[in-house]
């Protein structure tokens, strides 16, 4: 609600106040490992924070990933002290596999966690969740590395997480800027997707669940925050590089491979104006254009190196032959990759041969521009012959361009079933299975549209790791959010 200012000057941020549903719209969950000391500290600044701050019902679930001290009993004392907070515990150690444990067992539509520690500035929660409360985004993360981040940490660190991020971004073309800190949420119907292709239990559960998100076309939302090193934190840096650097190459392998089953979460949930059919725009023209347009500049090169090289050992015929065979190859491949989306191996060795017939068209140009060339000239001199060829490797680019888009990557008619694939983690396998057909990807519903619904309890349950999605099933949300109004107070705070 816009409050009234003088001009030139911000107005008051106002929170949205909500009416008591019975189940949470927040849950967030803090993952611990003996962390008997900081773990009650935690838990009290962060509940007095959401109940001051946060216009919505909220939950706070201590994820107790089998800690040998006395966290449990600290858990267990505050579940009993405060009605917002709940506690988990697991047998087994891992960050991953205690995220991905309660986040398929909650109800709450949306789904945070962050560090025991607080080193993250709270301020940053409500913006953190908001984009995914109204429908904006799927995701969202906190971010050390935004220019407007304010940041306080050794060196030593600080080069350990810039390194980690340009690692991502050179291998697996990540775009996110800070996969690492302990500061994200996610919905729980994108999570219901996403997290079981999700194979990491550890520290790289989050890099790999953001990978695969911004891979399929979900939408990543990023918050600059303030944050404070913490001398005492018990992670083990190299440890913990060396497991990460496992899973990029891991992830990579599979996204090289297409063994990763995208295919599930291909569009972003809910509407997309690039799925509407707009008259007179072609669905992704623009985005092959310049795809195809980058992909033939750099294949014209190569085709000239290769030219130029085979023009020594023998005639302009048999060099230009050679030349365009080798360099239409690598073409088709790339243009099937970089400039059509098509990923795996499935219709390659087909896509390669009419790639062929197409390469068969520019060679009956080329070789009859060069057969026009030589009629017209005994001996005409390299360098014209370069800018004959180019000329006629323009006109061949605008026809493969034509026959590539329409006949040898044809879109896909949205009538037609896509692939069907269920990816089920396993954590003692690395493979990713593609049997059952999955249903079709929910409408992304923003916060207004969660209907009414009798409270869910949320049971405090011991599980072991991998058992949440089998043991429970998804609950609908059940959210209901009131009108603005100036006057509205938070009724807590009464």
């Amino acid at each position: 609600m816009r409050s009234d200012s003088s001009p030139g000057t911000l107005p008051a941020r106002e929170h949205l106040p909500a009416g008591d549903a019975g189940t949470p719209v927040l849950d967030v969950v803090i993952p611990v490992y003996n962390e008997e000391k900081d773990l009650q500290p935690c838990v009290l600044r962060l509940h007095e924070h959401l109940k001051r701050t946060f216009p919505y019902a909220f939950r706070i679930t201590i994820a107790d990933n089998a800690s040998t001290d006395t966290t449990p009993l600290v858990s267990q004392r505050l579940e009993a002290e405060i009605s917002e907070v709940k506690a988990f515990r697991l047998e087994q150690k891992g960050r991953g596999r205690a995220l991905r444990t309660v986040w398929s067992a909650s109800d709450a539509p949306i789904l945070a966690y962050m560090d025991v520690d607080l080193s993250t500035d709270l301020n940053a929660l409500l913006p953190l969740v908001a984009p995914l409360i109204s429908g904006h985004s799927d995701l969202a993360i906190g971010s050390r590395l935004a220019r407007s981040s304010r940041v306080v940490r050794g060196p030593k660190r600080e080069f350990i997480s810039r390194a980690y991020n340009l690692i991502l971004r050179g291998s697996l073309q990540a775009r996110f800027s800070d996969a690492q800190c302990g500061f994200k949420a996610i919905r729980r119907d994108v999570a219901q997707v996403l997290l079981p292709l999700v194979e990491d239990t550890g520290w790289f559960f989050d890099t790999e669940m953001l990978v695969i998100a911004e891979r399929a076309g979900l939408r990543i939302h990023e918050v600059p925050v303030d944050w404070v090193d913490d001398p005492d934190s018990t992670v083990h840096i190299v440890k913990t590089a060396t497991e990460d650097l496992k899973g990029v190459w891991r992830v990579g392998k599979a996204l090289a491979s297409g063994s990763l089953p995208l295919d599930r979460i291909t569009r972003p949930f809910g509407d997309d104006p690039r799925d509407r059919e707009i008259q007179d725009v072609p669905k992704g023209l623009a985005r092959q254009l310049v795809g195809f347009c980058v992909v033939g500049g750099l294949s014209t090169l190569f085709y000239l190196v290769l030219y130029s090289a085979f023009r020594q050992f023998g005639g302009s015929q048999i060099a230009n032959a050679l030349a365009l065979l080798v360099s239409a190859v690598a073409n088709t491949a790339a243009n099937r990759r970089l400039t059509f989306g098509v990923r795996g191996r499935g219709g390659a060795v087909r896509h390669q041969a009419q790639g062929l017939v197409v390469f068969g068209i520019g060679l009956a140009l080329t070789s009859g521009s060069l057969a026009a060339l030589n009629a017209a000239s005994s001996d005409p001199a390299h360098s014209t012959e370069l800018a004959v060829l180019i000329a006629a490797n323009l006109a061949a680019t605008v026809l493969r361009f034509l026959l590539f888009r329409a006949w040898v990557f044809p879109d896909r008619d949205d009538d037609q079933p896509r692939s069907t694939v269920v990816a089920g983690h396993t954590p003692s396998s690395p493979t990713y299975s593609t049997q059952k057909p999955c249903a079709p990807l929910p409408q992304r519903p923003t916060a207004h549209q969660y209907a009414t619904a009798p409270p869910s309890p949320y049971e405090t349950t011991e599980f072991r790791a991998g058992e949440a999605a089998e043991q429970r099933s998804w609950r609908d949300a059940t959210v209901q959010l009131q009108p603005v109004r100036p006057t509205d107070t938070d009724p807590r705070d009464s």
